[in-house]
């Protein structure tokens, strides 16, 4: 097979491609010919040797990146039923890495059949994208008429909050930066939809909408954008911070308002990292579940992914661009 290896941290140009050998998968393993694989920002630290602490250890060199993969099964490890041999599936590889390849190896127990009509790219970009997007709506209990405020949601898990705040009945607020990706976020069905780049931005909204309009804001991008929109928030209204990506990973956490102003206005502000998602979930275990949730959206039509791809061989290219912020939804390989 071919994949992607990296043999020192570094820059995207650190991932090559070249040829590998086949995996053998063990036993209560499946082998996997990948259709798709997902790449994650977390990637592009992990590549990059950017320390990002907890369970987010650096690989021993060389290896295999990535773990989110889709495609059929094609080969199966002792005590496997072989019901799979054959079956399109998609799997997260936990903290396993191997899904920038052509074949990858996972356990049986980690994979999803996929239903007809749903693609191997939009199951890649349902699993640790999907399964965030339904964790962070753990917190929220969004009701019909709820203004909500998303930023960057044109990116993979803005626009899959986008979609189901919707199908809830919320009024969607879609921030994000540039006239293409607003016009995307126009296009997920969002009620308004503002380019963040735009100093004026929050008056926008305002004019739209009120004052202080918004019952939730979920962002990823932390700074001075982060803050305009915690000062959209209602009296009693909530912050959900996911990540920091215009700080850069590896950066503190995202500053918000301070908490005397927080307080003064009933307003909470969250961080839902690690720890704290898994706590809402039950446990690091049942992560899962919220995979199957977006997967059965996403079989529903309720949750359509935004997908760009690139060609396994230009892994590189998709890193960089997903570092300059210049992708549109999930970043998938196709091998």
């Amino acid at each position: 097979m071919h994949a992607i290896r990296l043999h020192a941290f570094g820059p995207p140009e650190n991932l090559v491609y070249e040829p590998a050998d086949d995996p053998v998968p063990a036993a209560g393993q499946v082998r996997i010919a990948v259709a798709a694989a997902g790449v994650h920002l977390v990637d592009t630290a992990l590549r990059s040797g950017v320390p990002l602490g907890g369970a987010w250890k650096p690989a021993p060199l060389p290896t295999i990146p990535g773990r989110e993969v889709a495609g059929t099964v094609d080969a199966l490890g002792e005590g496997v039923d072989r019901s799979w041999l054959g079956r399109r599936v998609s799997a997260h590889l936990g903290m396993v890495p191997g899904g920038y390849a052509e074949l990858a190896v996972t356990g049986v127990e980690k994979l999803h059949p996929l239903p007809d009509g749903l693609s191997e790219a939009d199951a890649v970009a349902l699993l640790g994208t999907g399964r965030m997007t339904m964790g962070i709506l753990r917190f929220a209990d969004i009701e019909p008429g709820d203004i909500v405020l998303v930023l960057a949601a044109a990116g993979g898990i803005g626009a899959l909050l986008t979609q189901v705040a919707r199908h809830r009945g919320a009024r969607v607020v879609g921030a994000a930066g540039g006239p293409a990706k607003v016009e995307t976020v126009r296009g997920l069905g969002a009620d308004l939809a503002v380019d963040y780049d735009r100093p004026d931005w929050p008056a926008v909204v305002r004019e739209a909408f009120g004052d202080r309009p918004a019952r939730y804001v979920f962002e990823g991008v932390a700074g001075e954008r982060a803050e305009a929109a915690i000062r959209l928030l209602a009296p009693g209204g909530a912050h959900f911070a996911y990540g920091n990506a215009s700080q850069g990973l590896g950066a503190a956490d995202s500053a918000t308002l301070p908490a005397a102003e927080l307080a003064e206005r009933g307003v909470t502000s969250e961080t839902i990292l690690g720890p704290a998602l898994f706590a809402k979930v039950g446990g690091l275990e049942n992560l899962k579940v919220l995979e199957d949730e977006a997967l059965e959206l996403g079989r529903q039509g309720v949750a359509v992914p935004l997908v760009q791809t690139f060609p396994l061989a230009e892994a590189a290219a998709a890193h960089r661009a997903l570092e300059s912020r210049g992708t549109v939804g999930k970043v998938v390989l196709v091998p």
